[in-house]
């Protein structure tokens, strides 16, 4: 798997959980003390998100880490 492909995948998990809740990227950020700009960067594929923040995002959505990774 490249790098691109796990960002995406990551990104489409984290958009459709978010989208669950019923969260703006705004809400999330918010719950997950990141920045909306960050969250959207992740579901767009385009931040290699450290595991720190897969486990504040994971958290704040009330999921596993496992479930933002392919």
């Amino acid at each position: 798997m490249l790098p691109a492909d796990i960002k995406a995948l990551v990104g489409t998990r984290l958009r459709k959980l978010r989208e669950k809740k019923g969260w703006s990227q705004e809400q999330l950020g918010f719950e997950a003390g990141l920045h909306r700009n960050y969250i959207g960067g992740i579901e767009r594929g385009e931040r290699n998100v450290g595991v720190v923040n897969i486990a504040k995002l994971a958290s704040s959505l009330g999921v596993r880490p496992r479930n933002l990774l392919p």
